[in-house]
């Protein structure tokens, strides 16, 4: 039995679920989410809480089992708290700003970056180093964030580039240090 499938997904009050033909979605006070749900994997809605089983143990309906299960929670928490992370820029002269909507960047180029996020993130510049990235869909947000970071990916010798802000560059001595 899977570890995280098995666990009951708890529906806060002020969420609405339904599945109606494979579809399930989510409606929140920050919006609304679906996603499909596979023919193989079942699910069982008693009052605020939504279970998922398995009708076999292959191993695709094994790995659907945990992912369907995680999916629906992050649809839940979304609609209801929302997701954000966070990006440090690091180097002398590196910059972000919003121009509107959009994210005008300068990371050591010739030219400046003008980034348009899609809809559902909104980005915010907290400092002219530092970038927020929120919405209700946790893998778009994620998927934005790396986006950006791929402009300019922090390199090990000095550190400069953009990176989460949690994240640990792990730092190498330069040609020097080996003598």
């Amino acid at each position: 039995m899977s570890r995280i499938g098995k666990k009951p997904v708890v529906i806060p009050e002020k969420v609405n679920v339904k599945v109606t033909d494979g579809v399930i979605t989510v409606k929140g006070p920050k919006g609304e989410l679906s996603a499909e749900l596979p023919k193989t994997i079942d699910y069982k809605l008693d009052g605020n809480e939504m279970s998922f089983s398995r009708s076999n143990d292959q191993k695709e309906n094994r790995s659907l089992h945990g992912l369907v299960r995680a999916l629906t929670a992050n649809m839940i928490q979304g609609v209801t708290n929302g997701f954000s992370k966070t990006l440090d820029i690091v180097g002398v002269g590196y910059r972000a700003e919003l121009k509107g909507t959009n994210l005008l960047i300068n990371i050591g180029y010739s030219h400046p970056i003008y980034f348009i996020p899609p809809a559902g993130v909104t980005l915010a510049v907290t400092t002219p180093t530092q970038i927020v990235i929120s919405g209700i869909d946790k893998q778009l947000v994620g998927q934005v964030a790396a986006k950006i970071r791929s402009f300019r990916e922090p390199e090990p010798y000095k550190g400069k580039g953009i990176k989460y802000s949690d994240e640990q560059i792990r730092r190498k001595a330069g040609k020097t240090a080996g003598k």
